[in-house]
């Protein structure tokens, strides 16, 4: 029952973004701000499966985002926990955040199995799983990432996935910077 109700609030906020319609509480935001909340958040998480998880120095007079706090927290997190999920004990998982283009981009790099090339190109798909057998305890509805790319988009940004298998992942997420 649970993981319907999931589920079918997983499927209830895809639509909303991709009809434009999520509701956005935006606020000028500084980005380290964020990844400092999601890094805090995930910290039991990852000492207790002995993974590093850390925050990369923020390059001074980083501009901020307009984004909503709340679902920007919620495309970090999502993006972490798979971080998390698929990166061994003795790994790591670092949260960055650079200028780029007039923006921000957010990154989520770990050191983990990684995505392989042919799979890579649908990991934003709905319903999409690389590995059915991991998903066999029913916790993943394979809506996550076309949720959060769904959020990003919404947010006026982008989201690309880099790979490389047996070396980890980078997710990086680009947001135009908060207008003066």
């Amino acid at each position: 029952a649970q993981h319907l109700q999931r589920l079918v609030a997983d499927l209830r906020t895809l639509s909303l973004a991709d009809a434009g319609e999520l509701a956005l509480t935006r606020q000028i935001t500084p980005p380290d701000a964020l990844l400092g909340r999601v890094a805090e958040a995930y910290a039991p998480v990852a000492q207790k499966s002995g993974i590093e998880l850390a925050v990369a120095p923020v390059p001074p007079a980083l501009p901020e985002v307009h984004v909503d706090v709340e679902r920007m927290v919620q495309v970090l997190a999502n993006l972490v926990t798979n971080a998390l999920r698929h990166t061994p004990q003795g790994g790591a998982v670092t949260l960055g955040a650079h200028a780029e283009n007039g923006g921000v981009a957010l990154t989520v790099t770990d050191s983990g199995e990684g995505i392989a090339p042919d799979v890579l190109p649908r990991v934003f798909d709905r319903f999409y799983r690389a590995d059915n057998a991991r998903s066999q305890n029913g916790d993943e509805s394979g809506l996550g990432l076309a949720i959060v790319k769904s959020i990003v988009t919404n947010h006026g940004g982008t989201i690309s996935a880099n790979s490389e298998l047996g070396k980890g992942s980078t997710f990086t997420i680009y947001l135009p910077a908060a207008s003066a």
